[in-house]
């Protein structure tokens, strides 16, 4: 009896296991064919609403301000060399000549002609009223049938002033100029001083040489970026140097004394800023705490007057302060 009752037990839970088991497989196949559905109606709107899409005109799609940013216009009032990417282009270190041409060896430059502007410039050089004829002409010379064309600036803004004195007097001898030195630096303050080129006179003193179409070593260096570069700025020499403060003059040191600019002054190699290119005499003559050339390594007293004899002293100190 009671092992029946045993087997009916085990029956009961065989069963109960197959129930739960047979649940749970109804219970995964609803929830799959559940999903299944869900995905399928997505899919179906979402291709529902490309074909929509697809169907309206182009005409009548809307369209956004913001998503189509506007491309500020060029103010053709004013003239860079630097904008727009055009004008940079030509400004580079020798494209100076497709827009200036020399005609002469005139010191003060001239601005582009009409022929210049036109090659890039049609469109702007036809509508009537536009600003762009102000940047040579003034508004009144506008009504004229030749108006007058604006000065050349003075300054030149955005661009340095290269000189290279190696490249002159110690390499290609067509650079050197015949007469040495003083072809740039001509007696100033009645000998005692050696003027720079500055400013626009400096081209009168360049041109010299550099005349219009003037070729070396395969280019031309009568254009403007043969010494003008941009992205820096030209500055000016001045001759208010220490020497001249303590009684130095050329006058006095050149060729009646055997004496030339390289005896006190030596140039270095190419390539060096400007303010290093030419050694010069340290001025000093009592005590020289220096290795550099100074006013003692000639005034010693045997090469010349030097601190040997007092009588000599006043020579060089010529100041009414000057006491013996």
């Amino acid at each position: 009896m009671r092992e029946a009752l045993g087997e009916n037990r085990k029956l009961e839970a065989v069963a109960e296991k197959r129930r739960r088991a047979l649940s749970l497989v109804v219970l995964f196949l609803f929830a799959s064919c559940a999903l299944l559905m869900f995905v399928v109606g997505k899919r179906a709107a979402a291709v529902t609403n490309l074909r929509n899409a697809n169907n309206i005109k182009p005409e009548t799609q809307p369209v956004s301000s913001e998503s189509t940013p506007s491309t500020p216009a060029q103010d053709y009032s004013k003239f860079s060399h630097f904008t727009p990417g055009e004008h940079a282009a030509l400004a580079s270190r020798y494209s100076c000549n497709s827009c200036h041409k020399r005609g002469d060896n005139s010191a003060e430059p001239k601005l582009p002609g009409h022929r210049e502007c036109i090659n890039c410039h049609q469109t702007q050089f036809n509508t009537p009223g536009t600003p762009f004829c102000l940047i040579c002409h003034t508004q009144e010379g506008l009504s004229q049938q030749n108006p007058a064309v604006k000065a050349f600036p003075k300054t030149l803004a955005g661009f340095d002033a290269e000189y290279d004195h190696a490249q002159h007097m110690a390499g290609s001898p067509e650079a050197k100029p015949q007469t040495g030195c003083v072809a740039c630096h001509a007696p100033a303050r009645r000998g005692v001083a050696r003027t720079f080129p500055n400013g626009l006179a400096a081209h009168q003193t360049c041109y010299t040489c550099h005349t219009p179409g003037r070729q070396a070593g395969g280019r031309d260096i009568s254009s403007c970026g043969v010494c003008h570069a941009p992205g820096g700025r030209a500055v000016n020499v001045t001759t208010a140097t220490r020497s001249y403060g303590i009684g130095f003059s050329h006058a006095t040191h050149g060729p009646r004394q055997n004496l030339s600019c390289e005896n006190c002054h030596t140039v270095g190699r190419r390539g060096l800023p400007e303010g290093k290119q030419v050694s010069a005499t340290f001025p000093a003559q009592h005590f020289p705490n220096t290795r550099a050339q100074t006013c003692a390594s000639c005034h010693n007293g045997q090469r010349t007057f030097g601190e040997t004899n007092f009588n000599d002293c006043k020579r060089c100190h010529t100041g009414p302060t000057f006491r013996l």
